[in-house]
């Protein structure tokens, strides 16, 4: 931890809030990945779309979440992180009404980006990977206010020892920490395999699973180790040569830290099936789509010379176990004054999405332009170039920039300018600003030699 830190809260935002609230977000969720897993691939993709749903939060949210509004208040923090869209949705809605003053930062917990993560106002945004960080420059989005630093996770408590390829492969076969049934037919499936292998099953707080599944591999006597929620983790996922289980944000992530490639089952469609997808493109997993053929696909990846090592050394560079230290050397040495994102550069930017356009593609009074705070050199506000016009009016240098002020007409001025100039004055008087864009297109490379014929 820096040294600068005197104080951390954790503050759980469905855990605070009502319990019918909790139990339709929380478990409602589970309940429709297991009885309807199409609506929830449904959903994923509709509100893939970058500010699909614009404006304040809804009421039900809000009012749910005034228990958060004000742990934040008491607590008075000087930096936020936001590791899911609900409460970075809830704080862009703090930091446009003037409520909080704290540097927010979205920090996406998958390795696809998803459009609802987008919030109308943040400090950072934190991205897995590198393809994330594209999508959201090609839409528009200022670079100052996008990095790629992997996805966070607890520090390992020592560097992960070399494995020993001589040495029966071990495998690390999760059921997540709720202990999903799922994991008694994989292990079945493992009885049947061929090659050599330990392995260690974790049955998460399930005590039925756990027993049902020491009654199946008691035959097999010492080759399994059957445990239920445990405080090993760290320690298991070094120890292990590969993990079977399902590929959510943090799981993968720690996976890939500790140089462990997946064997991936039971994947829940939409952010999981991505994060396959992803981890599959950089070789350190295999996907097992049908409960029947698990032990062989396991068994593929044991018997072929060489296999699982190059799927260890690919999970190694896809690792990034220094994340969360990234992710808060970025925000706090980042900008002071938030961004802030119109409502009509939402909706420009969603036009965008929908008719698979880059920002650069757009022309004249829909084009989107850039505030820049002279001083710091950060990005404040992304808006129209049309939304130009009334702040050139009130604000206009004769150089040709603007100085943004607080003065006797703010409470006379249109709610969005109300609220932009709220979120990135702060306490300040005025901001000198510049204004920069429409962002520029995207070199056009040369064709290489061999696209000609002679």
């Amino acid at each position: 931890m820096r040294a600068d830190i005197d104080e951390v809260q954790v503050l759980d935002v469905l855990q605070v809030s009502s319990l019918l609230y909790r139990t339709l977000l929380g478990k409602g969720y589970f309940v429709l990945v297991e009885d309807l897993p199409w609506l929830v691939e449904w959903g994923y993709n509709i509100n893939d779309r970058p500010f699909r749903r614009r404006g304040p939060v809804d009421p039900w949210t809000r009012v749910n979440a005034l228990p958060v509004t004000d742990a934040i208040k008491r607590f008075r923090p000087t930096a936020i992180v936001c590791t899911h869209f609900l409460p970075a949705q809830l704080l862009a809605s703090l930091l446009l009404r003037g409520v909080i003053d704290a540097r927010t930062a979205v920090v996406t917990t998958d390795y696809d980006f998803q459009g609802l993560w987008l919030t109308g106002a943040f400090h950072a945004l934190f991205l897995a990977r590198e393809e994330g960080r594209v999508e959201l420059m090609a839409l528009g989005l200022p670079p100052d206010r996008v990095a790629v630093t992997g996805i966070p996770i607890a520090a390992p408590p020592a560097p992960a020892p070399a494995r020993d390829a001589t040495k029966r492969p071990m495998l690390l076969i999760s059921a997540g920490a709720t202990g999903g049934d799922y994991a008694l037919s994989v292990v079945r499936q493992t009885l049947h395999m061929r090659s050599s292998f330990t392995a260690t099953v974790l049955c998460g707080r399930n005590n039925e699973l756990r027993q049902r599944i020491e009654q199946l591999v008691a035959p097999a006597g010492d080759r399994y180790r059957v445990l239920g929620f445990t405080a090993e983790m760290p320690q298991l996922l070094q120890r292990a040569d590969l993990f079977v289980g399902k590929p959510g944000g943090l799981s993968s992530s720690e996976c890939m830290a500790a140089g462990l490639p997946m064997a991936l089952v039971n994947t829940i469609p939409g952010q999981e099936v991505r994060n396959g997808d992803y981890l599959m493109e950089q070789g350190a997993a295999v996907r097992c789509n049908t409960p029947a053929t698990i032990g062989w696909k396991i068994d593929e990846v044991l018997r072929e010379p060489g296999r699982l090592q190059r799927m260890q050394a690919a999970a190694r560079r896809t690792g990034r176990p220094e994340a969360a230290a990234d992710v808060l050397t970025g925000l706090l040495d980042g900008p002071s004054r938030p961004l802030v994102v119109t409502r009509a550069a939402q909706k420009t930017i969603l036009a965008e999405s929908e008719q698979r356009l880059v920002a650069s593609d757009l022309p004249g009074p829909s084009s989107l332009v850039r505030l820049v705070d002279l001083a710091a050199g950060s990005t404040v506000a992304l808006l129209r170039a049309e939304e130009l016009g009334d702040l050139e009016k009130r604000y206009a240098t004769p150089n040709g920039g603007l100085v943004l002020r607080d003065g006797q007409a703010f409470t006379s001025l249109r709610g969005e300018e109300r609220r932009l100039l709220r979120a990135i004055l702060r306490r300040d008087d005025e901001l000198p600003v510049r204004v920069e864009g429409p962002s520029p297109a995207p070199p056009i490379l040369p064709e290489r030699p061999e696209e000609h014929g002679p």
